[in-house]
């Protein structure tokens, strides 16, 4: 399976008419479609038209999905991730990644120890958030700052991780 890149998700509807509200993860929202052919999380295609932004929602386009023509439909494909072949994507320019290369990259602690390796990258909207696989398969949670994440290096496989003293007390201490 090709590597794919998430590049936007279906937030919810906008009207009686199957339009759909979609927060676009791209330099600019509008050009969410333009990347080549977007899919689901299943490889299905999404043949999605970009109408317009959204007043009043940053980063938030109004769109269409071929087929879907009223609000029910509409609705049932909320929380619809649309994905691109990373190879339809523009190399990152020097310095820069894409949050889906941090998948699989060692996190080693600032000492040099191991933390684990990266599972995920999530965004729950206040931000992006590391989710760490220790060698024992316990997870935690890091937020991807510069503070808790301050070395990022593709090319060696790996991330510096120094997570706030209330993630690495735990909830217990």
């Amino acid at each position: 399976m090709p590597a794919r890149v998430l590049l936007g998700i279906v937030a919810g509807v906008h009207g009686v008419r199957g339009l759909l509200r979609v927060k676009s993860y791209t330099a600019d929202p509008l050009a969410l479609g333009a990347y080549g052919p977007l899919v689901d999380d299943a490889g299905r295609p999404v043949a999605l038209t970009v109408m317009r932004p959204a007043a009043g929602a940053k980063g938030v386009v109004i769109a269409r999905v071929a087929g879907v023509g009223d609000r029910d439909a509409a609705a049932a494909l909320k929380g619809l991730r649309l994905h691109v072949d990373r190879a339809a994507l523009p190399a990152p320019e020097g310095g820069e990644f894409y949050c889906g290369d941090l998948v699989g990259l060692t996190a080693c602690r600032a000492d040099g120890g191991i933390a684990g390796k990266v599972a995920a990258v999530h965004n729950y909207g206040g931000g992006d958030v590391l989710e760490i696989e220790a060698p024992n398969g316990s997870s935690m949670l890091i937020p991807f700052t510069k503070a808790a994440v301050p070395v990022v290096d593709i090319a060696k496989g790996r991330l510096v991780v120094e997570p706030p003293v209330e993630i690495e007390a735990g909830p217990d201490s």
